[in-house]
């Protein structure tokens, strides 16, 4: 691995280095999420799995830096953070994205296969539809009441910070930078990846049904599992140990 550059510290977050680790699992946020919604996963799967959580710009300490609100570069800036920092070169690597994240995941991820590198063992694709199916979302053109009701609806936010002026106005701009890069993202013709994916779904999400998580099988060559779990968008909370143990199984026997 190459040595650490202060760009890449602050792109990556390693809550519990573990650099003897047999698989590297490199972690993607949900719209207007940061790298420490990682911090269980990793605290859970280290030694065995090196956790590495990517934090965009915009937020928590990188909160004085504009949002990149367009996929296809935010994809772009992640693989190139990644490349510097060895990715691929030493132990095996796999991606987990969760919502926004499985997209940008699936996008890195395609792009280190198109460049004949080695590409994730695995793609873990939690909350998200496949980036094939398309849906007219226009959140990020809403006015602050609907970003909020938005919020409101998926979960995972505790109320009373929705209440909470002084913090929804630091936090409404990078919701409404995410959603604007995720609500206008468009899938290449015929993209697919190598990589089999294990799909991550909630039964009562309103933003995934069940045939658009299966249709995430249209973009690999490599196998795709589908995993229902109770709940809505953030069902993942719900289910943290059933969540870990897929991502244990998914990577058992990795060397």
């Amino acid at each position: 691995m190459t040595t650490t550059t202060a760009n890449q510290r602050e792109w990556l977050r390693s809550f519990h280095p573990a650099p003897g680790a047999r698989v590297r699992l490199v972690c993607f946020p949900h719209a207007g999420g940061s790298a420490s919604y990682y911090f269980p996963m990793s605290a859970s799967l280290a030694p065995d799995v090196d956790v590495v959580a990517v934090q965009y710009p915009g937020r928590q300490d990188r909160r004085n830096e504009p949002c990149i609100d367009d996929i296809g570069q935010l994809a772009d800036r992640i693989d190139e953070v990644l490349t510097a920092d060895g990715l691929g070169s030493g132990a095996p690597y796999a991606f987990f994205g969760h919502s926004m994240g499985a997209v940008l995941a699936f996008e890195v991820a395609l792009r280190r296969e198109r460049r004949g590198e080695p590409g994730p063992v695995r793609l873990f694709a939690s909350g998200r539809r496949a980036p094939g199916r398309f849906r007219d979302e226009r959140v990020h053109r809403g006015d602050d009441a609907a970003v909020i009701a938005e919020m409101r609806l998926l979960g995972g936010t505790d109320s009373r910070w929705l209440q909470d002026r002084e913090l929804m106005a630091m936090v409404l701009p990078v919701l409404r930078a995410d959603y604007r890069a995720v609500e206008r993202y468009r899938a290449g013709a015929g993209a697919r990846i190598a990589a089999p994916v294990t799909v991550l779904t909630g039964d009562t999400d309103p933003r995934t049904s069940a045939e658009e998580a299966d249709a995430w099988r249209e973009h690999t060559s490599g196998g795709c599992a589908v995993s229902t779990f109770s709940g809505g968008h953030f069902f993942l909370e719900q289910h943290q140990s059933a969540v870990l143990d897929m991502v244990r199984r998914g990577l058992a026997g990795v060397r």
